[in-house]
């Protein structure tokens, strides 16, 4: 949430007793900020924020602010200290109307009605840095998702179709549309064996869903991430976990789906409960099953293609937003599988 070089965080458990609710302690610093411009003449703004919160203590110290508190409601502290140092790198000045818009409002992170609204961002992340379509595709990406609560995004690696659904259920919970967020991904074993990796399964399990944590991450403080992993408001397991249950009021991610059999990929979308969203994302050129195993991606779209609220959206070598060798490496391989193929025919 926090502009790059204009805060730092620092976060300890305190020590208490084990009859009282656990209190953590952050201490924000301000860098490159204008103390009277963020704070406020006597630091208003700041005893306004704590006025609002009389459980926890906020207090400033020079260019330092200190939250004490329960971990619930540091994370709500947090979000809208997160959110006025995001306001103040935009407008370059904060006041106390623009604190009781932010402790008035219902979302956690909501933007300040006194300037123009970026229609395009879906979030903004924990440097501050807005989280958005990129390409032409990617705007694409964004509509379907809002026209449609299923979709299935395919594209090859780099083209932000991962970054950008994890971002749309981001924001789903902050605007409290869902109730919790479900990440999954098919535990295949891309030319590893789990079984000679060592941990049990979280353990071998979790260096395939690195990808998922690393975007969490960059759009949600490390603190409220646990906080919703805990509570299971946040889940990410394994697709074998998702079979059995129903999945309402939540936003479902299925990643790497190209990885799924038929059978998973028809067990997985009729999890799909009331008040849910749906997105589906892979790459039907990296697909990791063994031979002569059909994809249960490629069937799905198959299958799928034209039933009604159900958006497709291929994304391509253009759409790549990583260095700049990923797209002509993917161009490279594209051409050489043409040129196999042709060769075949002839």
């Amino acid at each position: 949430m926090c502009p790059k070089f204009f805060c730092k965080f620092e976060v300890r458990k305190l020590t208490i007793l084990p009859h009282l609710p656990a209190l953590i302690e952050k201490v924000v610093t301000l860098e490159n900020i204008s103390l009277i411009d963020f704070l406020g003449v006597e630091d208003r703004n700041i005893h306004s924020l704590a006025n609002a919160f009389p459980k926890s203590r906020i207090v400033s110290r020079g260019n330092k602010i200190l939250i004490r508190g329960s971990t619930a409601e540091v994370v709500q502290i947090d979000d809208i200290l997160n959110a006025l140092i995001n306001h103040y790198h935009k407008y370059g000045h904060v006041r106390e109307e623009d604190v009781q818009t932010y402790l008035s409002a219902e979302k956690q992170l909501l933007q300040t009605d006194t300037g123009p609204a970026d229609d395009e961002v879906i979030v903004y992340g924990t440097k501050g840095l807005p989280v958005k379509p990129k390409t032409p595709n990617q705007v694409k990406l964004v509509q379907l998702v809002k026209d449609n609560d299923l979709v299935f995004a395919l594209g090859p690696a780099g083209t932000g179709k991962t970054y950008i659904s994890v971002a749309f259920a981001v924001k789903a919970l902050k605007n409290k549309v869902v109730k919790k967020i479900i990440i999954t991904r098919p535990a295949v074993e891309a030319g590893e064996n789990l079984g000679f990796l060592p941990g049990d399964l979280k353990e071998k399990i979790d260096p395939y869903l690195r990808p998922i944590y690393d975007a969490l991450h960059d759009m949600l403080p490390f603190e409220k991430l646990q906080y919703y992993m805990e509570r299971e408001i946040i889940e990410i397991a394994p697709l074998a976990y998702m079979r059995g249950r129903t999945l309402n009021n939540a936003f479902i991610l299925l990643d790497e789906a190209q990885n799924t059999t038929p059978m998973q990929m028809k067990m997985f979308l009729t999890r799909m409960g009331p008040d849910s969203k749906m997105i589906v994302t892979g790459d039907i050129s990296q697909v990791d099953l063994p031979a002569r195993q059909t994809s249960g991606l490629h069937e799905a779209v198959r299958i799928l293609r034209g039933v009604k609220g159900i958006g497709f959206i291929e994304l391509d070598q253009s759409d790549v937003i990583r260095h700049r060798l990923v797209r002509d490496i993917i161009r490279a391989y594209d051409d050489s599988k043409a040129a196999d193929k042709k060769e075949r025919e002839e």
